[in-house]
């Protein structure tokens, strides 16, 4: 039987959304597609009741993307998680140490899921070598694979990180394979050897601030109550100004009273000079002082759709914006992607503490309840399939009419345990909020589709995070 029989039409799964004067739909597959007239006029008559009139094969067209569907068709099929799990990237924790005491840190506020006690602060070689030993292993078939350098402040163990870029690039040299590293650190410590040792290993940088000095002191402090602004500006700038090999990027935090988005950007990008900064609401109980309301989420939402404006009036001529949070939805749109967990955690993404205890990300590391194996031994396949299975989109039922499921697949594992208790339960609190935010990506990919494609050929092969 084919879409040409004589059958009862009716619109698939789908949402639809116009830009640049032209009507687009987007799939529960990820795909992306612009009608032209034919198409829309055929959709027409279907949402109205009516036959539709095949021209030029449009109704086999639609049929064949599922754009309509005829009889009980079953939902469309999300991604099947893998059944084999090389690694691409390995987060490994140099130390549960931090010489600050930000009031929102999910591994040392009130919310954290950390069990360090007994264990090591710091990582010795040993453990930091068989790290590496065992990306290369589990990651067999990339000849690029990725190391993270994280903490507590990652800074705070720099002689270890030095001694693994060296033993990294030995080892994998030896195989004829690549390792890229990154770091995240709250800028304190930096000095100008490490910047220098930095840019020399194209180690890329992302740091941890919030803003102009009155928001990123709120939280951002040490353990005397004392904002760290003034000790990292002229540390980052410093970096900004003798990293040359990589951009250098800012990662806000947004809390209560840190929600003025426009003004915190345009210190981050334009008076400090970071290349990207991108913004993430804190990940806390509802019930934190911290936390941000459903009013204060609405009022971050329109100033994210401002500064996607802006992203949208930059890449119409061209030009780099720096808003990482348009980028990445941008890169996933791109590469169609169709999630079947919210990210590459227990995939090809783990962690590692500075005990050795694999987590399924920097997020959980340190936490018995969700090791999954140690570095000596390996992973714990029952521990991983059970996080992978509870984390499946098909098992979050909220997710399954829901048209934004590509992307999200639920949301966060860490946000979804720190609320919920459980790290497979969707996001609910956020799902409007995406939804939202997606449409409006959607609207950039559309108008850029149309005024500028050429800018879109960037994201072909950026890594979806």
């Amino acid at each position: 039987m084919t879409a040409t029989d004589t059958r009862a039409y009716r619109l698939g799964e789908f949402h639809p959304f116009t830009s640049a004067g032209r009507q687009f739909v987007y799939l529960p597959a990820g795909a992306i597609f612009e009608l032209d007239e034919a198409a829309a006029r055929v959709l027409g008559r279907i949402a109205r009741g009516e036959a539709p009139e095949d021209a030029d094969g449009v109704v086999e067209e639609l049929y064949g993307a599922r754009v309509i569907v005829s009889g009980e068709a079953a939902r469309e099929p999300s991604q099947s998680a893998p059944t084999d799990f090389p690694l691409q990237t390995l987060v490994i924790n140099l130390t549960n140490q931090c010489n600050l005491s930000c009031q929102y840190c999910y591994e040392f506020g009130e919310d954290k899921v950390a069990t360090p006690d007994g264990k090591p602060k710091f990582m010795d070689f040993a453990t930091a070598r068989a790290s590496v030993d065992f990306l290369l292993d589990q990651s067999a078939g990339r000849r690029n694979i990725h190391i993270t350098f994280f903490g507590g402040e990652t800074l705070m163990n720099f002689p270890l990180l030095k001694q693994v870029v060296e033993y990294a690039n030995e080892r994998a040299g030896a195989q004829g394979r690549v390792i890229d590293y990154s770091l995240t650190t709250n800028a304190t410590l930096l000095t100008p050897q490490i910047i220098e040792f930095l840019s020399a290993n194209r180690i890329g940088v992302t740091v941890s601030m919030d803003g102009p000095k009155e928001m990123h002191d709120q939280l951002r402090v040490f353990a005397n109550g004392r904002g760290s602004y003034d000790i990292i500006e002229p540390r980052v700038r410093a970096l900004i100004r003798g990293h040359r090999t990589r951009p250098i990027a800012a990662r806000v935090t947004l809390t209560s009273g840190v929600t003025d988005v426009l003004k915190i950007y345009r210190h981050l990008k334009h008076d400090l000079g970071f290349h990207e900064v991108g913004f993430a609401p804190v990940t806390t109980s509802p019930n934190r002082l911290y936390a941000i309301n459903e009013r204060g989420m609405d009022g971050v939402l329109e100033q994210f759709q401002a500064l996607a404006g802006e992203y949208l009036e930059y890449a119409l001529r061209g030009e780099l914006h720096g808003f990482s949070n348009v980028s990445d939805t941008l890169a996933e749109l791109c590469q169609g992607v169709n999630k079947s967990h919210p990210c590459g955690a227990g995939l090809g993404l783990l962690g590692v503490g500075p005990s050795g205890d694999i987590a399924p990300c920097h997020r959980f590391v340190d936490s018995d309840t969700h090791a999954l194996g140690h570095i000596s031994k390996g992973v714990d396949q029952a521990k991983r399939a059970d996080f992978l299975s509870r984390g499946h989109i098909d098992s979050k039922y909220d997710c399954h009419t829901c048209w934004a499921r590509p992307l999200c697949a639920g949301g966060c594992h860490h946000e979804a345990y720190v609320h919920y208790g459980d790290t497979g339960h969707p996001n609910l609190h956020y799902c409007d909020w995406i939804r939202q935010w997606t449409d409006t990506c959607l609207q950039i990919y559309g108008a850029l589709s149309v005024r500028n494609p050429g800018f879109l050929e960037q994201f072909a092969e950026r890594k979806a995070a």
